[in-house]
């Protein structure tokens, strides 16, 4: 059970603290704002009834709202024992020639119906299922039947009925009678509601449901515990009957065959005031009447002070609930859009934010003290993986000997001269001017020109292999010429289209290298007409591809960017953006 309440708790409970706190404070006034009326009422006890006749047409007003809120509960229970398809299903078994008759299954199914739904029992008598043979089981006490219809020449008089006729005419809505249609009239303290079942798929009729309602719950609508003047009058026939009266001498003033007007008219006869008010969902009239003696007194002062007291502690609450939820729920705001920013990237705000000496500014500086640790680690793990990935290049670069290699180049080449190999002396001496330029003295970056003169070295080197298969075109902006770009970024990327786009090629191929300098940003395009690929991701995971997208990222931060196009049997275009400005730690 507690733990029900808890989830229930937690299923209301505002979402908001703000909102929390207010509802609390509201909460605290409330036993201040009891004291006040019950010293008030100890104070002149008449002067409160008489307040609360000035009420009665407010009140009438709502009695009839929480009765049509009772009653609808009936109407959702026909509707609800009618959309069940395990009764439906009997009754209109019943209804088939020499269907089975319903029995203590039927009645087990229609307890099972109101237990499982929770419905509130607490108003109702007793609720009858009839088929179309007016067979009936009951629901309610042990002792539940069907009345003076419950014997087989009982059920034979249904159909003649009046209360029969009248709910076949309203072609299935549920239809309230003052009295109870199933026992002797006015012989008992229930009244019923009357619904004729109808099948959804043909609407063809397939049974009767009665549900009988203890004419108690009238007291509950009047929830302020004084029904004494109350009084439920059907006038929708003839003659006008009295459903429940608090007061019983009250009831015995008009007699039975009066109708609604004459009723009111003899009340008024006998020094009653009267209020009236219609009943929506059925038609009946809630009346209530009082002396009008009682009314003549002014009781404003009880009335005034109380309403000034209590506007007086409630406006007290209010503003004390703004002070407090506002002291508590604003440095939490201002640590929750701090941890927000925080989380994206605005990692600065986070020093120049200031708290209060409480506990929650203890945690918010608790935060800022982690979020600027954070991003001294985060500053500190960028600047050891760049010096990680400058010694893995130095490393590499440095296992290369240059002397050696150049003096071994250079044999290579007079060799070839003195034994007149034109191609041979070609290629030594392309590869000693590419390993010349790729070394550069140990830079990390070098100018536009020498890059390209280092991807000519390399063309030179591959035609001479492939016996001039390849031709190279070059259309660079001359304004870009003596820039620094970082070294080995274009070069991949043309080899990359030598490898996998010309190489598998049938016959000559082309790669044009293009580079535009364009507000500031330096783009770069090669492109080639070979062979092509479905998917792009296989060029991008090689090595050579994803060294100079990762160095890219590296050495010019995230604005930079390489995009690979392709098609098959139409070649592939690899561009390269990025701003030289942004060379880091050339």
């Amino acid at each position: 059970m507690l733990s029900r309440l808890r989830r229930i708790a937690a299923r209301y409970r505002p979402r908001k603290l703000r909102t929390r706190i207010l509802l609390a404070m509201a909460l605290l006034s409330v036993p201040p704002l009891i004291l006040l009326g019950s010293i008030s009422f100890n104070i002149s006890k008449d002067t409160i009834v008489r307040n609360h006749l000035d009420n009665n047409e407010h009140n009438l007003k709502t009695a009839s709202e929480v009765a049509d809120l009772l009653l609808r509960n009936v109407i959702n229970m026909h509707r609800l024992i009618l959309a069940n398809d395990a009764l439906r299903g009997e009754l209109k078994a019943s209804v088939a020639e020499g269907g089975r008759v319903i029995d203590i299954r039927t009645a087990n199914r229609l307890q099972n119906v109101v237990v499982r739904n929770l419905i509130d029992t607490r108003h109702i008598d007793t609720i009858c299922l009839f088929d179309r043979g007016f067979r009936s089981v009951c629901y309610g006490s042990a002792d539940a039947n069907a009345g003076i219809y419950a014997s087989p020449a009982g059920r034979a008089e249904i159909g003649r009925a009046d209360w029969y006729r009248q709910a076949v005419a309203a072609s299935g809505k549920e239809v309230f009678f003052s009295y109870n249609v199933l026992q002797p009239a006015d012989t008992a303290g229930s009244f019923s509601s009357v619904k004729l079942l109808r099948d959804p798929a043909d609407f063809k009729p397939i049974g009767l449901l009665v549900i009988n309602l203890k004419k108690s719950m009238f007291a509950q609508a009047m929830n302020d515990g004084e029904d004494s003047g109350f009084l439920v009058l059907d006038a929708t026939g003839a003659p006008t009957r009295g459903v429940y009266a608090g007061d019983p001498e009250l009831a015995a003033s008009f007699r039975p065959d009066d109708d609604e007007d004459e009723v009111i008219r003899a009340l008024r006869e006998e020094g009653y005031l009267t209020i009236g008010y219609r009943n929506e969902t059925t038609g009946w009239t809630f009346l209530h009447a009082v002396k009008a003696s009682a009314l003549l007194q002014d009781s404003n002062r009880i009335g005034t002070a109380t309403t000034l007291i209590a506007s007086v502690i409630a406006l007290i609450a209010i503003l004390l609930s703004l002070f407090v939820s506002g002291s508590i729920t604003r440095p939490l705001l201002q640590l929750k859009k701090l941890m927000v920013d925080w989380s994206k990237g605005k990692g600065t705000q986070a020093q120049e934010t200031s708290f209060e000496e409480d506990e929650v500014g203890a945690i918010g500086e608790t935060f800022r003290r982690i979020s600027s640790e954070n991003q001294q680690l985060s500053e500190s793990l960028i600047h050891a993986r760049l010096k990680e990935r400058e010694a893995e290049l130095r490393s590499l670069q440095a296992q290369i000997k240059p002397h050696f290699l150049y003096n071994t180049l250079d044999s290579i080449y007079w060799m070839a001269v003195l034994q007149n190999n034109d191609d041979i002396a070609k290629m030594a001496v392309a590869l000693s001017e590419s390993f010349k330029l790729s070394l550069n003295k140990g830079k990390e970056t070098i100018p536009v020109f020498k890059e390209l003169q280092h991807i000519e070295h390399y063309m030179t080197i591959q035609n001479l292999r492939y016996k001039s298969r390849f031709r190279y075109i070059v259309d660079v902006d001359p304004a870009l010429m003596g820039v620094e770009i970082l070294k080995l970024v274009l070069q991949p990327l043309v080899e990359n289209a030598i490898y996998h786009g010309l190489e598998p090629k049938l016959g000559e191929g082309t790669v044009k290298l293009t580079g535009r300098m364009e507000e500031g940003t330096a783009a770069f395009a090669v492109e080639d007409d070979g062979v092509g690929m479905e998917d792009v991701r296989l060029t991008e995971q090689g090595y050579g591809m994803r060294n100079v997208r990762e160095r890219l990222a590296l050495y010019y931060g995230p604005g930079s960017s390489m995009q690979v196009f392709s098609e098959p049997g139409r070649g592939t275009k690899v561009e390269i953006r990025f701003r030289p400005d942004e060379l880091r730690g050339g």
